[in-house]
């Protein structure tokens, strides 16, 4: 997509609308945040067809409709949706200084991984995220987290059985509504974390509003000892500091009473030191070096990411819109310790990626009649990425043995262009007074070095059963694009006769997957403090896309399975009265796959032979997952809480490949916080946590199953004391 058409696009978004702003006073204060739910929300979805006539309101009161219209823009009918908001965030033992990957861990159904990596419900990766319902293209695979906790108003994680309107990244939607300048008023927030491992994470925030105008802006800063997990059981992991900065800002204008222009940006700044694994075994020589203490390696890991959108919302009539263009811009460098990954792995490499996304996206509501909503909209990305691999390997011998310990220099650098296309169609249909049909259409293009579509029907159907009984059922067909990366045999072939050399087993072009996917749950109120819900899903895929770190560098490289199953049941409580809260999530699934038909390059022969005749477990898979979490106030001021992480382990090698799992783990964490008032100062807010409570040492991954890369502990025991003053 050309900047030009992403231009002339939000100009003639811009050009249709007349602008006739109001010189208003802002009013009072907004809503309240939307407390944590589980399940589809029959109450917003009955009600998102209709939005007040907003003229000549105060700027609060014209923002608050507009998100409104926003959410209209968004339905979920017929999927399954977790809502976080901004309260139960702080409740977690840090915080807002929870990095967001660890927020979506309280979700039903997501587990973890190394890396800071998740898994909704059997899938690897595959998430998509909006911000403000504008979707912010993934970052190259990696461990570094460029969105901040500070930044969300609440999160929705949406899985299951999708409306047309969600694709390309389909596991689970993870939906932002960030903080408003609007809502908050005019002031600002100030703080520190800090405690074990080094810990320290300075963070600030600036937010408010000025008639039409507002704005939210927040920095923060962190540095500890255990970056990346640990790949021994060891109290303080060897050569593992981190440095990461990251910031996100927001400013809106409304240009009328109906209109709002925003422009929505971040950047993260990522450095990590690879944590060493000491007591390995030099493989190879070099020169006349025998002796290498793997205690010693000195291998580092840079991330930057920054992305700017600029939006325009507002209505056109009846009807609804937001039109959005952006660029996102990700890179990632590797640099290795050369003598010593010569020495270990036979080759060491210096590898740099990066992917520039231009986007456009447009969505719109319309309604038509009392009964029906027609939603549709467009979106497009063009993706130019870059991968360079600067080598140093060893000669071998026509027996594969090291020939000589000189190592020689082989350059393997690539340019890729990838282009993707969207539109879809839905109707949003309200059958009776209680149930409501969303149908719809979506089409999908992705084009790389082939190009591949599908044409995707999608189904859900909600069913108020009761004033506290809500029931949901769907389908829907999925299309997923495989990461731009790859690797081509091109590529494979600079490497013959050397230490990387690998066998060229056949097609090494990931494909697009293509799932069906099926999923009925049901959620209900008990009382007014009670919220359970139970959901049931399957999914039944083609070309399954799978992920895995081969090599050095933590960058994933993805592959096909010719066939997959997953399939699970997740159950969730949710209790609010008083001043207690609590939560409950727990989940049980299960993930194979048959045949590896991309990428076999990276797997051992007696694997790929295996593989292709049987269903093996996918290396993510983990059949039991559970989160928990209380919180009781005490009093206006003082709060104590606990959560908890419990598996029963992902996979590693057995008697075939995948064909056992690591030991079950349980993480305890506890926090205290309590607001302190001081004369002439204010309120200061301090928040006690103790993560791993019980220290218990426990193995994400062993180093072995498919696609897996060296062995990673979940943390210790660590006590961190957060400060935060609001001005």
């Amino acid at each position: 997509m050309k900047p030009s058409l992403l231009a002339l696009s939000l100009a003639i978004a811009l050009g249709t609308t007349a602008v006739h702003a109001t010189d208003t006073v802002p009013t009072t204060n907004a809503t309240a945040p939307v407390a944590a739910t589980d399940g589809d929300d029959p109450a917003d979805s009955g009600s998102r067809n209709k939005r007040p006539e907003v003229q000549n309101l105060g700027a609060i009161s014209v923002s608050g409709a507009l998100d409104q219209a926003r959410n209209a823009l968004s339905p979920d009918t017929g999927s399954s949706q977790y809502v976080i908001d901004h309260k139960a965030i702080t409740q977690l033992p840090l915080g807002a200084s929870t990095p967001i990957n660890q927020v979506l861990l309280q979700a039903p159904g997501v587990v973890q991984d190394s890396y800071g990596g998740l898994h909704v419900r059997g899938d690897h990766a595959n998430l998509q995220y909006r911000i403000n319902g504008v979707i912010i293209p993934e970052s190259i695979g990696g461990f570094g987290q460029s969105l901040d906790a500070r930044t969300i108003q609440n999160v929705k994680l949406l899985d299951g059985a999708l409306p047309a309107q969600y694709g390309l990244r389909t596991a689970a939607v993870v939906d932002i509504t960030t903080k408003s300048g609007h809502d908050l008023g005019n002031g600002g927030s100030v703080g520190i974390t800090g405690g074990s491992n080094g810990t320290l994470n300075p963070n600030a925030s600036i937010w408010g509003s000025n008639d039409r105008w507002s704005w939210f802006f927040t920095g923060n800063y962190m540095e500890n000892d255990a970056g990346i997990e640990n790949p021994t059981s060891s109290k303080k992991p060897i050569h593992d500091h981190t440095n990461q900065v990251k910031g996100f800002g927001d400013i809106s204008y409304l240009i009328n009473d109906e209109t709002r222009l925003s422009l929505l940006f971040g950047v993260a700044n990522n450095r990590f030191q690879i944590p060493n694994n000491p007591g390995q075994a030099p493989q190879f020589g070099y020169l006349d070096t025998v002796d290498f203490n793997s205690a010693d390696l000195n291998e580092r890991q840079r991330e930057n990411t920054r992305f700017g959108v600029l939006a325009l919302q507002g209505k056109l009539g009846s009807t609804d819109y937001q039109v959005s263009v952006g660029q996102r811009y990700s890179s990632l460098a590797y640099t290795p310790d050369q003598i010593g990954e010569l020495m270990f792995n036979g080759v060491a490499s210096d590898i740099s990626r990066s992917n520039r996304a231009s986007t456009l996206q447009a969505d719109f509501a319309t309604p038509m009649g009392d009964h029906h909503t027609l939603r549709y909209g467009v979106y497009g990305s063009f993706e130019r990425a870059a991968s360079g691999n600067n080598a140093w390997v060893f000669p071998v011998d026509a027996d594969g043995n090291q020939a000589s310990t000189t190592p020689i220099n082989i350059l393997d650098d690539s340019r890729l262009t990838a282009k993707t296309w969207s539109a879809y169609v839905q109707d949003e249909w309200s059958l009776a007074e209680n149930w409501t049909l969303n149908y719809g259409l979506r089409g999908d293009r992705y084009q790389l070095v082939r190009t591949e579509s599908q044409l995707s029907p999608r189904l859900g159907l909600v069913w108020q059963a009761s004033g506290s009984t809500t029931v949901h059922a769907g389908y829907s067909r999925y299309f997923t694009p495989p990461a731009t990366e790859m690797i081509a045999s091109a590529n494979i072939a600079k490497f013959d006769g050397t230490t990387n050399a690998v066998a060229d087993n056949g097609n090494n072009t990931p494909l697009a997957e293509r799932s069906d996917y099926f999923d009925a749950g049901i959620s209900q109120n008990i009382g007014s403090a009670w919220t359970v819900g139970l959901d049931a899903y399957y999914r039944k895929v083609q070309r399954l896309q799978d992920e895995g770190q081969f090599g050095s560098a933590l960058v994933y490289s993805t592959f096909n399975y010719e066939a997959g199953r997953v399939k699970g049941l997740e159950l969730t409580a949710n209790y609010e009265q008083g001043p207690l809260s609590a939560y409950f999530n727990a989940s049980l699934g299960k993930a194979i796959g048959k045949r590896i038909i991309t990428s076999q390059y990276n797997f051992a022969p007696d694997d790929l032979a295996y593989v292709s005749n049987h269903y093996i477990f996918l290396d993510h898979d983990q059949k039991l997952t559970s989160s928990g979490g209380i919180n009781y106030a005490l009093n206006d001021s003082t709060k104590v809480g606990a959560d908890y992480l419990f598996g029963s382990g992902l996979r590693k090698d057995g008697e075939v490949p995948n064909g056992a799992s690591l030991p079950t783990y349980f993480q305890l964490n506890l926090n205290l916080s309590h607001d302190f008032a001081f004369d002439g100062f204010g309120k200061l807010h301090t928040q006690l946590a103790v993560l791993n409570v019980l220290d218990r040492t426990y193995e994400l991954r062993d180093g072995s199953g498919i696609g897996v890369g060296a062995p990673q502990y979940g943390p210790r025991r660590g006590v961190f004391l957060s400060l935060q003053k609001d001005f």
